[in-house]
C-alpha cells in the first residue's frame, strides 16, 4: 500500500504476555499487461460500486445479481457472506478496482479476469477511517456484462464475515465482533476492552477516538486466515493488532503522517482464555495501545519503542513490580549479563526463542519506564511522538535526535544510564 506499511503486533500467553511483529504482503502477477483491462475498467466498477450500494442498502437480491450465476459454488457462499453480515453495524462500504493478474478468454463469451480489488469499509461508531483490504477476484465478462465468478487467491486476507455468522456485542467503549464464539465469552471481552480505554486514555489523551473494534474468530487457523498469513505463527499468541502506519515527516512532535487504515485487535480463541484475569487485561490494554498510538507510529518508530511504550501502559496500573514483569531480565541481571543494546527488530519476529523473544520485550518496557521515572510520563508519551514525526532518515537516527530534542541527553548517555537503571531496578526487590 502506498506511504504506509501494516504493522501486526501481538502477545503471547504467558506472563508477561509478549510478542509484536511486521508483516507485509505483496502480490505477484500473471503476466498480463497491466492495461489488459482498460477498455473495461469503467464497466468494472460501475458493476463493484453497484456491489457496495447492495451491502449498505442490505439488499441481497442486488448483491447476488453482481454474482456470475454460472458459479454455482461461490454464488452460495455469497449468500451465506451476505447474511453473515447482518449484523455488523456499517457506516460506509465500497470497492476500487485497483489492476487485473490475468487476462484471458472464458469459456463461452466474453474474458475472465484475476482482479485485485481495494475493499474499504467503517463500523459505525469507531472508525474514523476505513478498514482498507486487498481482495482477490475472479470476473467474468458474459453478454456484455461483468459479474464475479470466484474470491479468494494469493495470500489475500479473509474477512471476519467469509468465516461465519458475525455476533456483535457492544459496550461502552468496544465493539466486539466474533464468529462461533459463545456470546458470555464475547461480552466478558467487551468488558475487558471497556477497562482497557480508559487505562490508555489516561496516558495518550489526544489523536485517537478512546473506542476500539475487537474480532474473535473461531479457532486459531481462522484467526491467522484473517491476517493472510500461515496459522503456525500464532501458536501461543492471544492477540495481535493491525493497522497501518505511514512514513511520517512531520516533524518533532507531530503526529506524523496519519493512519490510512482503521486498527482492529485480534483475539486468538485458543490462546487469549489460558491467561488469568490479569494477563488478559494486560494484553487488551497493550493491544489498545497500539490503536490509540497509530497515528504517532511512523517508519521512524523503532519496535521497542512501540512494544515497550505498550507494555509500560498495560503494566502501569497493574500494582507489579519490575521483577515481576520482567523475571527473564532479571535473571539475566543476577546471572551478569546486562543489556548492552536496545532491542533490534529482528528481535521481536514470531518463532523466536520463547527466552530471548521475552527479554526484547522486558528490555524495550525497562527503557520506556526509565524515561517515565526519571523525565516524567508526559516526556515520554513526547519522546514517543517526536521518533514518529522526525525528519530524521532512519529509526536509529530519529531516536537519537528525539533524545536530544525531548530528553536533553545523547543515544550514548541514555544508553549507559538504561543499563544502570537494569543494574538497579532488577538488582533488587521492590
Amino acid at each position: 500500500m502506498a506511504g504506509g506499511r501494516r504493522r501486526r503486533c501481538g502477545r503471547r500467553a504467558v506472563l508477561p504476555p509478549l510478542l509484536g511483529c511486521l508483516l507485509a504482503g505483496a502480490l505477484s502477477g500473471c503476466g498480463a499487461p497491466p492495461d489488459a483491462a482498460a477498455p473495461y475498467r469503467t464497466d468494472i466498477q460501475r458493476m463493484l460500486d453497484r456491489r457496495a450500494e447492495a451491502v449498505r442498502d442490505r439488499d441481497r437480491d442486488a448483491f447476488l445479481a453482481t454474482v456470475d450465476r454460472g458459479a454455482d459454488r461461490y454464488l452460495s457462499g455469497q449468500r451465506r457472506v451476505f447474511a453473515n453480515l447482518a449484523d455488523v453495524p456499517l457506516r460506509s462500504w465500497s470497492y476500487r478496482f485497483t489492476g487485473t493478474g490475468g487476462f484471458r478468454p472464458a469459456a463461452g463469451t466474453g474474458h475472465r479476469i484475476a482482479a485485485r480489488v481495494e475493499l474499504r469499509y467503517r463500523i459505525a461508531g469507531y472508525d474514523t477511517v476505513p478498514v482498507t483490504s486487498e481482495e482477490h477476484l475472479t470476473l467474468v465478462r458474459r453478454d456484455g456484462r461483468w459479474y464475479i465468478a470466484a474470491g479468494g487467491g494469493g495470500r489475500a486476507p479473509q474477512q471476519l464475515w467469509e468465516q461465519g455468522d458475525v455476533t456483535v456485542v457492544r459496550g461502552r467503549r468496544a465493539v466486539v465482533l466474533g464468529v462461533g464464539q459463545d456470546r458470555t465469552r464475547l461480552t466478558e471481552l467487551a468488558r475487558i476492552a471497556d477497562r482497557a480505554v480508559p487505562a490508555v486514555a489516561g496516558v495518550w489523551r489526544d489523536g485517537w477516538t478512546r473506542r476500539v473494534v475487537v474480532q474473535v474468530p473461531a479457532s486459531r487457523e481462522r484467526m491467522a486466515a484473517l491476517l493472510g498469513a500461515p496459522a503456525d505463527g500464532y501458536r501461543g499468541i492471544a492477540a495481535v493488532t493491525t493497522g497501518v502506519v505511514g512514513d511520517g515527516g512531520g516533524g518533532p512532535g507531530s503526529d506524523g503522517e496519519r493512519a490510512t487504515s482503521a486498527d482492529r485487535v485480534i483475539v486468538n480463541p485458543d490462546a487469549f482464555p489460558v491467561l488469568g484475569k490479569l494477563g488478559r487485561q494486560v494484553v487488551m490494554t497493550h493491544e489498545t495501545t497500539h490503536v490509540a498510538t497509530r497515528t504517532s507510529t511512523t517508519r521512524t518508530t523503532p519496535l521497542w519503542l512501540s512494544e515497550g511504550f505498550a507494555d509500560w501502559v498495560a503494566y502501569r496500573d497493574t500494582g507489579r513490580g519490575p521483577r515481576d514483569i520482567a523475571p527473564e531480565l532479571t535473571r539475566a541481571v543476577a546471572a551478569g549479563n546486562p543489556p548492552a543494546e536496545l532491542p533490534r527488530t529482528e528481535d521481536f519476529r514470531f518463532g523466536r526463542d520463547a527466552t530471548e523473544l521475552a527479554r526484547a520485550y522486558e528490555e524495550s518496557w525497562l527503557a520506556c519506564r526509565m524515561i517515565a521515572d526519571r523525565w516524567g510520563e508526559r516526556k515520554l508519551v513526547e519522546f514517543y511522538r517526536a521518533v514518529g514525526g522526525s525528519r530524521v532518515t532512519g529509526q536509529r537516527g530519529a531516536v537519537a535526535a528525539a533524545l536530544l530534542t525531548v530528553l536533553d541527553v545523547s543515544e550514548a548517555e541514555f544508553l549507559a544510564d538504561w543499563r544502570e537503571y537494569a543494574a538497579g531496578t532488577l538488582g533488587r526487590a521492590d
